[in-house]
C-alpha cells in the first residue's frame, strides 16, 4: 500500500484532512508546522499530537524521503546528493556556500526533456515529473544535513535550476512554491526562490497569475540562429518574443530578472555576440549571468579563455547592462552548470539512453 506523503499537503489541504479523519483541523496547522519548520521525517517527533493520533497518521500516512545513496562535497565546500526515489529513478541537489548564506539548486524531473545541446542532464532523457513531496524533500535534506553540521549560516536561496525544466511540471512546481512561502511553514521570500525556464511561454503566464518568483531565463543567445543550434526547442519563440514575455512577467520589488548565458568557445563568446546582447536587452532592469561552459566528455564545446568572458562582461557592463561572472563551483564533483546526472549517465547503458528527447522536442 503506497501511503500519501503529507508533503504533498498545503496548510488548508492538511486542515481539511484532519477533519476527513475525525480530528479538528487545527491538528492540521501543527502537523505542518513540524513537516516545515521543524523537518520532522517521523511522526513520533510530534510530541505536541496525542499519541493516538501519532500513531493514526503513521497507519495512514507518510512522512517518507528519498534515500540518500551518494553524498560528494568539494574542495570549495559545494555539497551535491544523489536521491533514490520510490522507482528507483535518481535525481540530485546541490547546497552551494556563498559568502554569507547557502544556496540550493533543486530538481524538478527526473532527466529533461529539453535536450539543451551544453547540458549533461539532457542525455539521460526524460523520464517523468517530480512529485510535490519530492521538490519539497530536497529542501528538508538539505536543511537537515546543515543542521546536523551545526552550520550557522543558512539555506537562504531555493534556485530551481536543478535536473529538469521547471514549467513542464507547473502544477507540482507552483504547489512546491507556495508550501516553500508559506508564513507559518518554511516562509521563503518569493524573491529567495528563483525560478530558471529555457523559455515557455504559455507556462510563464500562467506561473504569473498563480504565483509568480523570481525569474531566471536561460537565454544563452542573442541570435535565433546560435540559441535553435543550443537549445532546439527555442523554435517555438524568437528571442524576441522571449524578452518582451520576461518584461511581462511580474517583476519582485527591488529585483531584477536574470538572463543565464552559457559562454562558450566559439559559438556565442564573440564580441559581436555581445553586442547584439546588449541591443536585445536595452532599456529594461536584466541582469545578465555569464557560465562560462563547464566541460565533460560527453559535450562537444570548449570554455573560453578568462580574457574573452571579461570582454564580454566589460562590453555589457559600458552598455549599462549589470553583468556578473558565475563562479564554477561544484566542479570537481559535476554539481556545477549542466554537469548534473554526470553520474547518472555514466550509470546508463547506450541502449537505456534516450537518444531521441536528448536532442530536443517541440
Amino acid at each position: 500500500m503506497n501511503k500519501p506523503n503529507l508533503r504533498n499537503y498545503q496548510l488548508e489541504e492538511l486542515k481539511n484532512l484532519m477533519e476527513i479523519i475525525g480530528e479538528p483541523s487545527y491538528r492540521g496547522e501543527q502537523i505542518f508546522h513540524w513537516i516545515t519548520c521543524k523537518n520532522a521525517i517521523t511522526f513520533e517527533e510530534m510530541t505536541d499530537l496525542p499519541k493516538s493520533l501519532r500513531t493514526k497518521l503513521s497507519e495512514n500516512f507518510s512522512l517518507e524521503l528519498p534515500e540518500i545513496v551518494d553524498k560528494e562535497e568539494d574542495i570549495d565546500g559545494t555539497v551535491k546528493f544523489a536521491l533514490k526515489l520510490k522507482d528507483n529513478n535518481l535525481i540530485e541537489t546541490v547546497i552551494i556556500p556563498e559568502k554569507d548564506h547557502y544556496t540550493l539548486c533543486v530538481s524538478t524531473q527526473v532527466g529533461c526533456p529539453i535536450g539543451c545541446k551544453f547540458c549533461v542532464t539532457g542525455k539521460i532523457g526524460f523520464k517523468r515529473n517530480l512529485e510535490v513531496y519530492e521538490i519539497i524533500s530536497q529542501v528538508v535534506i538539505a536543511r537537515r544535513y546543515l543542521k546536523e553540521k551545526e552550520e550557522e549560516l543558512p539555506l537562504r536561496n531555493i534556485v530551481f535550476m536543478g535536473m529538469g525544466e521547471p514549467l513542464l511540471n507547473l502544477k507540482n512546481l507552483i504547489k512546491a512554491l507556495k508550501i516553500l512561502a508559506h508564513p507559518k511553514g518554511f516562509n521563503y521570500s518569493r524573491k529567495r526562490l528563483t525560478v530558471s525556464t529555457v523559455g515557455l511561454l504559455k507556462e510563464m503566464e500562467i506561473l504569473a497569475k498563480e504565483f509568480s518568483t523570481a525569474l531566471a531565463i536561460s537565454l544563452h543567445a542573442p541570435t535565433d540562429e546560435i540559441r535553435r543550434e543550443l537549445i532546439p526547442i527555442a523554435k517555438k519563440y524568437s528571442v524576441e518574443e522571449l524578452i518582451l514575455a520576461c518584461k511581462k512577467f511580474p517583476r519582485i520589488k527591488n529585483s531584477r530578472t536574470t538572463i543565464e548565458y552559457v559562454i562558450i568557445k566559439d559559438v556565442n563568446d564573440s564580441l559581436e555576440s555581445a553586442k547584439k546582447l546588449a541591443d536585445l536587452l536595452k532599456g529594461y532592469p536584466f541582469k545578465v549571468n555569464l557560465i562560462p561552459f563547464n566541460p565533460h566528455p560527453e559535450i562537444p564545446f570548449e570554455r573560453p579563455s578568462q580574457e574573452v568572458v571579461e570582454r564580454f562582461q566589460k562590453y555589457l557592463l559600458s552598455r549599462g547592462i549589470l553583468t556578473t561572472v558565475r563562479k564554477s563551483k561544484g566542479l570537481g564533483i559535476d554539481a556545477a552548470c549542466g554537469q548534473l546526472g554526470a553520474k547518472i549517465l555514466k550509470s546508463l547503458t547506450p541502449h537505456s539512453i534516450n537518444k531521441e528527447t536528448a536532442v530536443g522536442t517541440g
